[in-house]
């Protein structure tokens, strides 16, 4: 038999020591006067983002979406917008209008005012305020580009390199 060999160690002890910082300033926001635009604090030069339309996407010419999108009774409150809205579905879900070899819409100039995005437009339709439009609209796109043509689609990627290369 050997002898029990006990080890006596001493309780560690967790020291939080912290060095001497300054105090942290909040962030701020910056507005450059002279363009308008905005940047965050934290020495960042990040703009508003811009909504602007990105030619050869289409997929808001896509009138049937399913059952994730609200349907055209939940959008308009005038009947004869909802039944204009219906008149433009093709059989395969598509605007008339669009045309899928060049991915432009055929009555570009004359197109519904539902077919605008356009701050006036956002108002009446979504309730959106002037001030949020750009943001809003640049979410509903990649809603809508998501839905259409996929999280990893080609023009998901076009749209948002455009809106971002515009807002730097």
């Amino acid at each position: 038999m050997s002898p029990a060999i006990t080890t006596l160690t001493q309780p560690l002890s967790l020291a939080v020591t912290s060095a001497a910082r300054p105090p942290r300033k909040a962030a701020t926001v910056k507005t450059d006067k002279r363009k308008g635009q905005t940047s965050l604090g934290f020495g960042g030069d990040k703009k508003e983002t811009k909504w602007h339309c990105v030619e050869g996407c289409g997929a808001c010419c896509k009138l049937q979406k399913g059952p994730s999108f609200p349907s055209p009774e939940e959008y308009f409150d005038d009947p004869s917008d909802v039944q204009l809205y219906k008149s433009l579905i093709g059989a395969d879900g598509w605007c008339i209008h669009y045309e899928k070899s060049t991915r432009k819409c055929s009555i570009y100039p004359d197109r519904p005012y539902f077919c605008r995005a356009e701050p006036e437009v956002f108002k009446s339709l979504f309730g959106v305020k002037e001030k949020n439009f750009h943001k809003e609209a640049c979410s509903f796109c990649r809603d809508t580009i998501k839905a259409i043509y996929g999280s990893n689609s080609e023009e998901l990627h076009n749209f948002n390199c455009s809106i971002r290369k515009s807002s730097s």
